[in-house]
This record gives structure tokens, sequence and C-alpha cells, in this order.
């Protein structure tokens, strides 16, 4: 009597806990789906702003852009306060146009010449690309709908 007993608690208690077992196993797969879908701006060095945005070292005379699709490159230095307001709306934006434009962050302290060249003197600076149009600068922070005008505007006319 004790074991029948017994053998049903356990029988109950898996009953109850099975379920919640599955939930937290599936759990950080959706997370992961998340994760997987969010962009976020990628750092360049010289070598790479020469080979995705434009090789101004082989073409000095005209502006000839490289990218696969529009992008805004984000000037900035770590120590910047309105440079880090900016950067989350820039990774929200990275990820809401994501596969339509592409956002990249250069870092003034590390890539001076980058930034000499463009004539970046106040940061945030922001290189809008266009895919055949001649690229424009705008300087200082912008608010999301600003930069959503400007994506529209310039980038995806």
């Amino acid at each position: 009597m004790n074991t029948k007993y017994i053998i049903g608690i356990v029988l109950a208690s898996l009953l109850f806990t099975a379920p919640v077992q599955a939930q937290k196993q599936t759990a950080p797969a959706e997370k992961t789906e998340t994760r997987a879908q969010s962009v976020k701006p990628r750092h360049l060095t010289k070598a790479e702003f020469l080979s995705k945005v434009a090789n101004f070292e082989k073409t000095p005379d005209r502006w000839e852009y490289l990218g696969a699709r529009p992008c805004i490159v984000d000037f900035y230095a770590s120590w910047c306060g309105p440079c880090r307001k900016l950067a989350p709306i820039l990774e929200e934006l990275a990820t809401e146009y994501a596969g339509k434009i592409d956002i990249y962050k250069v870092d003034v302290d590390k890539e001076p010449q980058l930034a000499a060249i463009f004539g970046v003197q106040s940061i945030p600076t922001l290189l809008f690309c266009p895919m055949t149009a001649q690229p424009q600068i705008a300087t200082g922070f912008m608010d999301k709908e600003a930069l959503q005008q400007a994506i529209s505007q310039v980038l995806l006319p």
C-alpha cells in the first residue's frame, strides 16, 4: 500500500514538473533568436574604411562609394557625451534598417587620419553615404526622428 502511494506521488510530481522543465529549455532558444536579429553598428579601422566605404587613397580626386548598401559613418570618441547619447539611437536604427543600410563607427582618437580627411573638427559627426550621390555630413547630436528623416531623404529616397 505504501509503495503504491509513493509511486503515485512521484508520478504526480513528474507530471507537474515536466511542463515547467520544457518551458525552461525553450526559453533560451527564443532569446537567441532575438539576439540574432539585433544588428549593431560596426567599428571601422582605416583599412576597413578603405575597403567598405571609399578608397580615398586610390581615387583622391573623386568620391567612389564601395558599399553594397547606403551607410552612415559615425565619427565619435568614447569620452564625448553627445556621442554616448547618440550610440544607442544608432544601435536601434541599425536593427530597424538591417539589410537596407549599414551603420559604421570610427573612433577619432584611434583613427585621427580618417577624421582629418573628412574635416571632422567636432563630434559627433555623421557621414551619410548614398549609393550614387555625393556624401553629406552632419555635425552634432541628432535625435532618432532627425536621423530617420535624413535616412529617408539622403540614403533611401
